[in-house]
C-alpha cells in the first residue's frame, strides 16, 4: 500500500507508543490527525512537535469514549482531509495492580469499566464511525494495539503489570480485529499488534516499573526470552510493516513480545527412550 500523501487517525500519540507511531508514520509522508484527551503536558508537546512539521497534521481534544465526541471528530476529519485511508486504534487504560491494587479499594471505584470502556468499547466507536470514511479509500489499513495480557492474564510475573478487566478488554480486541477484517475485506485491511513488555507500555516510563523491585523486574525480564524491554521505534517500525508492506494480511495478530508468552515453559533434555 503506498502510503505517502495519505491520511491517517492515531489515537494516543500524546506519548509513548502512540507518539512513535506518529512520528513513522508522518516521517513515511502521511497526513495525520491526533486526537488527544488527558495528560495536558504531553499534549502540548504532541501539538507543538507536528505542527512544527508544516504538514497539514491537525490535532483535536477529543474523548473518546463519547460518542457525540468521536461523531464531530469523524465529521472534521471528513471536513478537512476529505477520506481516511489508515487508523492506527491505539487507545486503552490499564490499571497495574502494583499501582492501583485490588478492585475492592474505594478509589478503585470506576477502575473496571473505565478499563473495558477505554481499552475495547473506545475501540469499537472509533472504527464504527470511520468505517464509512475508511471505505471510500481505495485501499485502508486500521491496526488494533493490544497486549499479552490477553493471553496472560493476571497471572506469573505479569500479574504485577495486568489486572483482570485490562486482560478481559484486550481478549475482546482479538474479537474485534477478526470481525472487522470480514466486514472490511476486501478494500480494508484489519490486523492486531499484540504487544509484551514495551518501555513507556509496562515497561521502564511507567510508574508501575519504577514500583517493581529489582527481584520483580528480574523476573520479568527472565520470564522474556529475549531478556529486555521492546523499543518505542520496534513497535512504530511494526504498525508502519502492518499498513505499507502486508498487502496480503488482514485478520491476523502479530504477536510482539519478546517470547514473553513462550517465556514460562522451558525446554527439557531430551530423555534417552527405551526402544531398543
Amino acid at each position: 500500500m503506498d502510503i505517502r500523501g495519505k491520511n491517517a487517525l492515531v489515537l494516543g500519540a500524546s506519548r509513548g507508543v502512540g507518539r512513535a507511531i506518529a512520528r513513522k508514520l508522518a516521517d513515511a509522508g502521511m497526513r495525520l490527525f491526533l486526537p488527544w484527551f488527558d495528560w495536558p503536558d504531553a499534549c502540548r508537546e504532541m501539538e507543538a512537535e507536528f505542527a512544527a512539521m508544516e504538514a497539514g497534521h491537525l490535532t483535536l481534544e477529543v474523548d473518546l469514549r463519547n460518542l457525540g465526541s468521536i461523531a464531530k471528530m469523524v465529521a472534521r476529519i471528513e471536513a478537512e482531509f476529505g477520506s481516511l485511508d489508515v487508523l492506527v486504534n491505539n487507545i486503552e487504560r490499564g490499571g497495574m495492580p502494583v499501582v492501583h491494587g485490588s478492585y475492592r479499594r474505594l478509589v478503585n471505584a470506576e477502575q473496571w469499566q473505565l478499563e473495558l470502556e477505554t481499552t475495547l468499547h473506545a475501540k469499537w466507536l472509533v472504527f464504527d464511525h470511520c468505517l464509512p470514511l475508511l471505505r471510500q479509500a481505495e485501499q485502508a489499513a486500521v491496526v488494533n494495539i493490544s497486549s499479552v495480557a490477553a493471553l496472560t492474564g493476571r497471572s506469573g510475573p505479569a500479574g504485577l503489570l495486568f489486572n483482570d478487566g485490562y486482560a478481559a478488554a484486550n481478549r475482546g480486541v482479538r474479537s474485534l480485529t477478526e470481525t472487522w477484517a470480514r466486514l472490511g475485506a476486501p478494500g480494508i485491511r484489519v490486523n492486531e499488534l499484540m504487544l509484551g513488555l514495551v518501555d513507556h507500555r509496562h515497561g521502564p516510563g511507567t510508574r508501575g516499573w519504577e514500583l517493581l523491585t529489582e527481584s520483580e523486574k528480574e523476573q520479568l525480564m527472565n520470564h522474556t526470552l529475549l531478556g529486555r524491554t521492546g523499543q518505542l521505534d520496534e513497535v512504530a517500525r511494526a504498525v508502519l510493516f502492518l499498513i505499507r508492506d502486508a498487502d496480503f494480511m488482514t485478520g491476523s495478530c502479530l504477536r510482539m513480545d519478546g517470547g514473553f508468552v513462550l517465556g514460562g515453559e522451558q525446554v527439557p533434555d531430551m530423555p534417552e527412550g527405551v526402544v531398543e
